[in-house]
């Protein structure tokens, strides 16, 4: 399912909870079946809050850090952004309830923001016992479409390419398959344990690109305004191209709500783009990376790094051109095996005049104000 990059008039989120989910509805808003009947959070308990299921960037798995992952809760509902590795069990171990998951965004299709996409449902599918905490039925997914195109080998040459007659599926695709290759999997435990048809559990929506002269072998990121991908009667999610290297799409992801925003860099170098989408949010959570020369890292990882990711003491520096209120710094990648906290949290201070917190797994950052 395609999800049409238009931009849209910023309508006032109050105006939209004071008409209710009918004139929701009929300003073309998305809303999930259970919104009226959600329950609302319990006393004590923020009404936005930041939790980082996983920090850690790029691949292999470390032992210390779990995959990217973070969630946006609004109101008791869940809204996930990114799967990275364990993030399946850093969701329960956050406290969090599979059945407040509402909504899954994947900022781009590299296997570490990827690799537990599936086990998000999966491993909530089964009902049956009273005491299980399972996902709702149709969870939307929103992320990339088809590249169309793969990159030149970096430094000339070729490079084997695997599913030569689909080597650039997108989110819709990918879900496809995964249901296909689970499919002994699913097919036995619906006929002996009662578990839910799960290719009826998640809806993928792909982002449709406006034209803006974007292209999987040219400009990945051109200079475009935020358009709104989603939107309920808790939160207004927008999008916008990073640039990530040869990856396209590649996107961050805005939460605006009536307690605050927050803003998602996903992997990007610097982006006026990113700039631009992230104006005056309350949080900013940015990727960032040490400097890969200074332990003699060169050649193709050294080009992909400083194309693709942003050093930690650049990193303040996008903040305070934003007007961001709160840099959060996660998908963090050190090369010498180590982050030290405050190390870290000086370099991306430089240039910044907000606060900077250096994320960690299972980190629970709440916003405390409420927007008039």
């Amino acid at each position: 399912m395609a999800v049409e990059a238009a931009a849209k008039p910023r309508t006032s989120r109050r105006a939209v909870l004071a008409g209710g989910l009918g004139t929701a509805a009929a300003m073309g808003l998305s809303l999930p079946a259970s919104a009226a009947a959600h329950p609302r959070p319990s006393a004590g308990r923020t009404p936005l809050e930041l939790v980082l299921l996983g920090t850690r960037g790029g691949l292999p798995p470390s032992s210390d850090r779990s995959g990217i992952a973070s969630v946006v809760t609004v109101e008791g509902r869940n809204y996930q952004i990114d799967c990275g590795y364990a993030s399946a069990w850093q969701y329960q171990r956050a406290g969090l309830k599979r059945q407040d998951l509402a909504g899954i965004f994947i900022t781009h299709l590299h296997a570490d923001h990827v690799a537990d996409y599936y086990n998000t449902i999966l491993m909530g599918a089964v009902t049956g016992l009273p005491y299980l905490d399972v996902v709702p039925d149709n969870v939307p997914a929103y992320g990339p479409g088809p590249a169309g195109g793969l990159p030149d080998k970096w430094g000339g040459g070729t490079a084997p390419t695997i599913n030569p007659a689909n080597p650039t599926p997108g989110l819709v695709e990918m879900t496809n398959s995964l249901h296909a290759a689970y499919a002994y999997s699913s097919n036995v435990f619906m006929r002996d344990a009662g578990m839910r048809d799960i290719s009826e559990l998640v809806t993928p929506h792909e982002i449709v690109i406006s034209e803006v002269g974007a292209s999987p072998r040219g400009d990945t990121a051109p200079r475009m305004s935020p358009f709104v991908v989603m939107e309920d009667d808790r939160v207004r999610v927008s999008a916008t191209l990073v640039p990530h290297g040869p990856v396209y799409p590649s996107f961050a992801y805005r939460f605006d709500t009536d307690h605050g925003s927050v803003t998602f860099s996903g992997d990007t170098r610097k982006s006026e783009n990113l700039i631009e989408l992230a104006a005056e949010t309350d949080i900013l959570v940015h990727e960032a990376i040490s400097d890969p020369a200074e332990v003699g890292i060169s050649g193709p990882i050294l080009t992909h790094m400083l194309e693709s990711h942003v050093l930690v003491d650049e990193v303040g520096t996008i903040a305070q051109a934003a007007a961001a209120k709160h840099l959060v710094l996660s998908h963090l990648g050190d090369f010498t095996g180590e982050i030290k906290r405050g190390k870290w949290q000086r370099a991306a201070q430089r240039g910044y005049s907000g606060k900077v917190t250096v994320g960690e797994d299972l980190q629970r950052i709440p916003l405390r104000h409420r927007r008039r």
